[in-house]
Parts: C-alpha cells; sequence; structure tokens
C-alpha cells in the first residue's frame, strides 16, 4: 500500500515538473520573443498584445493541469 502511494506521489510530482516547464516556457515566448518577431515582421500594437494574451492564457493552462 505504501508503496503504491510512494509510486502515485512521484508519479504526480513529475507530471507537475513537466506543466511548469511548459508555462514556463510559454511565459518567456510571450514576454520577450513575440515582441521581438512582432518588431521585427512590423505588426501592430494590437496584433502584438493579442498574441501575447493567448500565450499568456495558453502558459497560465498549462500551469493548471
Amino acid at each position: 500500500m505504501n508503496q503504491e502511494l510512494a509510486t502515485h506521489h512521484v508519479n504526480h510530482k513529475a507530471g507537475n515538473q513537466g506543466s511548469l516547464l511548459l508555462g514556463t516556457s510559454l511565459a518567456l515566448v510571450s514576454m520577450i520573443l513575440i515582441p521581438a518577431f512582432a518588431t521585427r515582421l512590423g505588426l501592430g500594437a494590437s496584433v502584438t498584445g493579442a498574441l501575447r494574451m493567448a500565450m499568456m492564457k495558453a502558459s497560465n493552462q498549462a500551469l493548471r493541469g
């Protein structure tokens, strides 16, 4: 019984680390890469803002699981 609980705890913890990595990566993309690419491509501020919001929502969704 205790081994089953320990295995479940390890598997659950490993899943949280993956979603944390994904959420952090998406946040980084939205804060740094999207504005850089938008400037390079000449996109307007409203399009850049919309892309950033979409990436932050995806980041939040990944963190929630």
